[in-house]
């Protein structure tokens, strides 16, 4: 069968899906035949922006305070950005809808980002001198990064085969096909890959879990880039639950055909209490004469005056 099909729907027709939205169609070659769909797709792209928003509160309590080196862990960063690699992969492998594969790539790119502030503050709080080095490494991999993806694009462009949206777990397998078997060779390739980045974001926030409790404060850290990613996963694990199954699939199979990603995502979320219930116990914690920095934003003369 033509991989454009699903539900027995060529992309951009709605002959074979009367009642659906047009709009849906049009964006997501996806039938939304009644409410649950639609207020499934609509989950789904909140929770994008909410995913897309989460690192600029970071972003900027990372150079008012100059702490950042100490404040995250660097396992948590390389774990989330392992997750957000394997996304990207996974999206060209399934030649997902070019809305996706952005989707993925800006997720990456912002990964990149955190990852080259804590190294910077790292070096500048150490008091190194390779603070060139670093900037010149991170300017490679960037390079390298963007190079992959334009050439990973091209490939894609050429045939772009609608899949389900869902949210910042771009993974989602092929189920337009009314298949007799459980899984179809990429839903097996889609489904591995999905079990692997969930773990990764899973086993991320075990040690920033442990930093914080080191610590004994959350100084550093923005709670609004957990609060985001808290509010993303609720609606992504909502947005996967209320989508209909396709015909012919009960709704045990769709469970089971989503599951590393609702595993992921609500998995990640209960962590993310747990990170919440850390702001809540050491919100009166004070960094250590070691972490107090200079920042890049705030009131630098308040020490002088004090």
């Amino acid at each position: 069968m033509d991989p454009r099909h699903r539900r027995g729907l060529q992309l951009g027709n709605l002959s074979d899906c009367p009642n659906g939205s047009r709009w849906v169609m049009d964006v997501f070659s996806e039938c939304a035949q009644d409410g649950r769909d639609i207020a499934s797709v609509i989950l789904g792209l909140v929770s994008i922006f909410c995913f897309a928003a989460a690192s600029f509160p970071q972003f900027y309590q990372a150079c008012r305070t100059g702490i950042m080196d100490r404040a995250l862990s660097i396992y948590f960063l390389l774990g989330w950005l392992g997750g957000d690699l394997l996304n990207l992969i996974g999206s060209f492998l399934a030649h997902q809808l070019p809305l996706q594969v952005y989707t993925a790539i800006y997720y990456v790119l912002a990964d990149l980002v955190m990852l080259a502030l804590y190294c910077y503050y790292k070096v500048k709080n150490q008091g190194g001198g390779f603070t060139a080095q670093i900037n010149a490494a991170f300017l490679f991999l960037s390079l390298g990064t963007l190079s992959t993806v334009s050439f990973l694009g091209r490939g894609a462009a050429a045939a772009q085969d609608p899949v389900v949206f869902r949210g910042r777990s771009l993974l989602s397998t092929h189920v337009g096909e009314l298949v007799s078997e459980p899984f179809t060779r990429s839903e097996i390739i889609g489904f591995t890959i999905g079990s692997v980045s969930s773990v990764l974001y899973l086993c991320s926030r075990v040690p920033q879990i442990y930093t914080n409790y080191k610590r004994k404060s959350t100084i550093g850290i923005s709670y609004s880039l957990f609060a985001l990613v808290m509010l993303g996963n609720s609606l992504y694990g909502l947005s996967v639950l209320l989508k209909n199954p396709e015909p012919g699939q009960s709704e045990g199979d769709y469970v089971l055909h989503h599951l590393p990603w609702l595993v992921g995502s609500l998995g990640v979320l209960s962590l993310d209490v747990v990170i919440s219930f850390q702001f809540l116990a050491y919100r009166g914690g004070k960094p250590g004469t070691h972490e107090e920095r200079g920042p890049l934003l705030g009131e630098q003369g308040d020490s002088l005056e004090s």
